[in-house]
């Protein structure tokens, strides 16, 4: 999804390299580095990771591997040719147990693999002793991928009624409004953390209703859940809000409202079946 919509962002005033997987395998040190070098970018976002949250519970290793090991392989090479990175990282590194939005100089703890996997990438991000930025963000939807949009969408016209935790807070995040921010994180703002995602919060709950309103469904067909009421392997994080406090230090804008992403991203989604 996000690499999609950072692609698209991105042409429209550099020159980009976007990489698949079977192009640019980080897992594989030798590789990454041959790929970095031969492309000789200005700076380098690193946003490929394993984000399945709870297969990360059953594949603990394979998501060491390519959020810890993988974006090692990264740094590496950008350390030794000087060249800057962007890391895109997670809400999931926090346990949810403040219960106000998280700031970027808040200790993070997670309380599940893809979480830990995850932070130990930033950690390795942190090991470049010049330009980096890490991007934290959270609840992500967009085009060319899954997303809770489209499965809440899915549900809606297989189901008639849809049970959604209201126990969990974050802030959902359109990947065209997080790409254009992160391209100007890296252009105009100072090195170190970030958190982005699109203005407000709201449970999964609330954001399954608002889905069906704007799409033109009933949203009474949502009914709320507790997180117990489901047997998932990856524990969440009760509260995994980020506050924008970077962003606003740097001067540069905020992200919409998540209603108005939303609203945005099903008019693009509707557009493209006609």
């Amino acid at each position: 999804m996000l690499g999609f919509d950072l692609t698209a962002r991105l042409r429209q005033n550099h020159q980009v390299i976007p990489l698949t997987r079977a192009e640019a395998d980080i897992t594989d040190a030798a590789a990454t580095a041959e790929t970095i070098r031969k492309a000789s970018p200005d700076a380098v976002i690193h946003a490929a990771a394993f984000t399945a949250v709870d297969r990360c519970e059953n594949e603990r290793d394979l998501a060491f591997r390519v959020n810890g090991e993988g974006t090692r392989n990264v740094v590496q090479v950008c350390r030794q040719l000087s060249i800057p990175l962007a890391y895109v990282s997670t809400d999931y590194v926090f346990d949810g147990g403040k219960s106000a939005p998280y700031v970027e100089t808040d200790a993070p703890h997670p309380l599940n693999v893809y979480g830990a996997s995850k932070l130990e990438g930033e950690q390795h991000v942190q090991t470049m002793p010049k330009q980096n930025w890490i991007v934290r963000t959270s609840w992500l939807f967009g085009p060319a991928g899954k997303n809770f949009v489209e499965a809440i969408l899915a549900q809606a016209r297989d189901a008639k009624t849809l049970r959604v935790v209201r126990d969990q807070i974050g802030s959902p995040t359109y990947t065209e409004d997080l790409a254009a921010a992160l391209e100007r994180v890296i252009e105009q703002g100072k090195p170190g953390i970030y958190h982005v995602s699109n203005q407000g919060a709201c449970s999964w709950f609330e954001f399954a209703r608002q889905i069906l309103q704007q799409a033109g469904f009933d949203p009474s067909r949502v009914v709320p859940a507790a997180s117990s009421d489901f047997a998932r392997p990856a524990r969440r994080p009760q509260n995994s809000q980020l506050a924008n406090t970077r962003l606003v230090a740097e001067g540069l804008p905020l992200l919409p409202p998540w209603q108005d992403a939303l609203r945005r991203y099903l008019g693009r989604t509707r557009a493209a079946k006609f």
